[in-house]
């Protein structure tokens, strides 16, 4: 339950922190962009919503793109198609790979993190995004990771 209090601080402060208003008054400054489409299949989500100058990016796989197939070899080019897609989305709409603010890491198998980090950290050369990583019971595709991501304009 901690946990979840301080996530939601973290998040309300970074919308205060941004000029955000938090109720629905910001209708006008808030943007769906997506939902994805895998092949013929539109996937349940949006690929990112922008408010702001905030773009929250939604957890991705390391699939190559419009496919369901992952990428071969284990975490470390699962992990760089991973960052290669999140890379996509952001620089589609509008914002840069730069300007980072927060990254949540989910692991199949937290023993990993250590072979995951070596791929992540080639796409945050400069400033680093606060980051939580976090080991998982199960993923979309039996994936190994899937990452999230906030970054600014």
């Amino acid at each position: 339950m901690r946990k979840i209090v301080t996530l939601t601080g973290v998040f309300s402060a970074l919308a205060l922190g941004a000029g955000i208003a938090l109720a629905g008054d910001a209708a006008s400054d808030l943007e769906y962009m997506g939902p994805e489409a895998v092949g013929e299949r539109v996937l349940p989500f949006s690929d990112a919503v922008r408010v702001g100058d905030i773009l929250y990016v939604s957890g991705k796989l390391g699939n190559i793109p419009g496919t369901m197939n992952l990428a071969e070899g284990g975490i470390g080019p699962e992990t760089r198609q991973t960052m290669e897609n999140i890379k996509a989305s952001v620089e589609r709409h509008g914002f840069s790979m730069d300007r980072p603010i927060k990254c949540t890491v989910f692991l199949a198998d937290i023993a990993e993190w250590a072979a995951m980090n070596e791929v992540y950290v080639e796409f945050f050369p400069g400033r680093k995004p606060a980051r939580s990583a976090v080991g998982v019971s199960g993923l979309a595709l039996n994936a190994r990771t899937e990452i999230e991501c906030m970054f600014a304009r």
